[in-house]
């Protein structure tokens, strides 16, 4: 199917997954989902695993049919051609190669807050909650640290990532258990009068900005390494859902275990209040559990190392995927003659990680704009997987969905909710930095000789009605979503369920027999023929 060396089994895909989600996010995402919701953040998880579980269905089902490096960057130009197929993969692009940086910093700032006597000058590392000149150099460093990791060989990754993803399950199981037999408050869960002391709009926000749609963007890894699957057909489905559902399991019962574990007098002036440099380990000081403390400073490397280490295998996939798209320059796709990997691709990647560091040095700042970036992306895998239903009815299913056709909607209504949650003008400043990329698919489309342009563009142009149309409703939104009030509350949601549905049947029409979809489909026969060798041999 390609060079890419084929030697990951489901375990180990399950584990890039969970390595992914199990990342900074369950080291920050609890505190800011209860600083947002307060108790009621624990709807804003389970609220969270529904909306992404809805798209990541999608994606399966396109992850078994196409099993290839960096196929998040690739599906959408099968069925929609280039120039909508650009748009999805640089949105992925960015908010993936932007995950590296931000689990460096989360590491540093945990470091910051060290304890003990002879670790004061970590102090120095971060300031208000963003990396000092000492803190970057630190964050520098572990950034190489998950380069060189993959600089070798997909097996040292595949071997190394397993043994930390077990490690990150077991420390978050550990925390949980230590918080609620220790210091369990029941009370705090109606601290304010209310379990949504700020208002059910609020669970809605901390759904899209507090890290959660952060943490789980993870679930793409597997997909995004399915070239290096030995049997994708059946492990990339069963490692995308298994990771997601244990995953959500771990982030509800930490959720718990945080909001019962603070100190009832810290919220006496409302959960936004309630800060800490580094949440679960400033609780475990106050509850004097000593022993928890130490895991937790040592998992505060492990766990956003593990995730740095998985997305910097997965985002060289993606531009290994974006150059076979001839979206960048050929020497991004070389792969190694004995490894079998992009190394150019991951030189490039810690390029921009570094540049990313370096202008957003803080972890809220990063994970916000890595959110938004993610649901503009997801937004096509739904319209892409139906689409392919209609134009690619030859094509090998290895997983076929029943019910897609009530899914895939609902999966992009329900992105598009949550895009809209995000706030005004974060949702503004995400399309900013989403149309930076349009130069570049415009000079390799000049390159091209604007060759079958008019087709693609044609085929795309309703994403770009669309973003315009959900930037101007988050504007005029409710006060709640930091619009101008001019749609009220509740109305605006159904506007946008409505328009939403308007989006789908457009994309769904524009769909066209592009020329990348014949690179699909020898992939898709491959994928074929090997499952016949597979059945002929038992």
């Amino acid at each position: 199917m390609n060079n890419l060396n084929r030697n990951m089994g489901t375990f180990s895909l399950i584990m890039v997954g969970l390595g992914s989600i199990i990342g900074s996010g369950w080291l920050f995402g609890a505190w800011r989902a209860a600083q947002i919701a307060g108790p009621a953040a624990i709807f804003s998880w389970i609220i969270g695993m529904i909306v992404i579980g809805m798209i990541a269905l999608s994606y399966s089902e396109l992850g078994a049919m196409f099993p290839e490096a960096g196929g998040m960057v690739k599906y959408t130009q099968y069925s929609h051609g280039s120039f909508l197929g650009f748009i999805a993969a640089w949105a992925n692009w960015i908010a993936i190669v932007s995950v590296i940086p931000v689990e460096a910093v989360a590491s540093v700032q945990y470091m910051s807050s060290w304890p003990w006597e002879w670790a004061q000058w970590t102090s120095a590392l971060v300031k208000e909650g963003t990396l000092t000149g000492k803190g970057l150099l630190v964050a520098t460093a572990l950034l190489l640290v998950y380069f060189f990791l993959n600089y070798w060989t997909v097996g040292l990754f595949s071997k190394a990532n397993s043994i930390i993803t077990i490690f990150k399950i077991v420390i978050p199981g550990l925390t949980i258990g230590a918080l609620l037999f220790v210091g369990f408050n029941s009370g705090n869960f109606t601290a304010g009068d209310s379990i949504a002391p700020s208002g059910w709009a609020s669970v809605l926000t901390a759904v899209a900005t507090s890290g959660i749609v952060f943490a789980f963007n993870g679930f793409q890894s597997p997909i995004n390494m399915a070239g290096e699957a030995k049997n994708p057909g059946k492990s990339i489905p069963i490692a995308v859902i298994s990771s997601i559902l244990i995953a959500t399991v771990i982030y509800v019962l930490l959720q718990v275990a945080f909001i019962g574990a603070v100190d009832p007098s810290a919220i006496v002036n409302g959960w936004s209040h309630l800060n800490f440099n580094s949440p679960f380990a400033d609780l475990a000081i106050a509850l004097g559990i000593n022993w928890l403390v130490i895991v937790l400073y040592a998992d505060a490397f492990v766990s956003p190392s593990g995730t740095g280490i998985t997305y910097t295998a997965t985002t060289a996939r993606m531009l290994y995927g974006m150059e076979k798209n001839k979206y960048l320059p050929s020497f991004i796709g070389r792969l190694h003659p004995l490894y079998g990997i992009p190394r150019q691709a991951m030189f490039v990647n810690l390029g921009i990680s570094l540049i990313f560091l370096f202008l957003f040095r803080g972890w809220g700042v990063l994970a916000e704009i890595i959110s938004v970036a993610t649901l503009i992306s997801y937004l096509t895998g739904p319209i892409t997987v139906m689409t392919l239903r209609k134009i690619g009815k030859d094509l090998y299913r290895p997983l076929r969905l029943k019910g897609l056709s009530i899914i895939a909607p609902l999966g992009f209504i329900f992105a598009s909710l949550t895009l809209y949650w995000a706030r005004w003008p974060l949702t503004g400043q995400v399309l900013f930095i989403i149309l930076i990329g349009f130069p570049i698919y415009f000079y390799y489309q000049a390159k091209n000789n604007w060759k079958d342009f008019k087709k693609n563009f044609k085929a795309g142009a309703w994403m770009v009605v669309y973003l315009l149309s959900m930037v101007v409703i988050s504007w005029l939104g409710s006060e709640k979503f930091g619009g101008l009030n001019v749609i009220k509350y509740g109305w605006d949601m159904l506007l946008i369920t409505v328009l939403s549905l308007f989006f789908y049947a457009w994309a769904l029409k524009s769909g066209i027999e592009s020329e990348s979809l014949d690179e699909g489909r020898k992939v898709n026969d491959a994928l074929r023929a090997a499952q016949k060798e597979r059945v002929n041999e038992k």
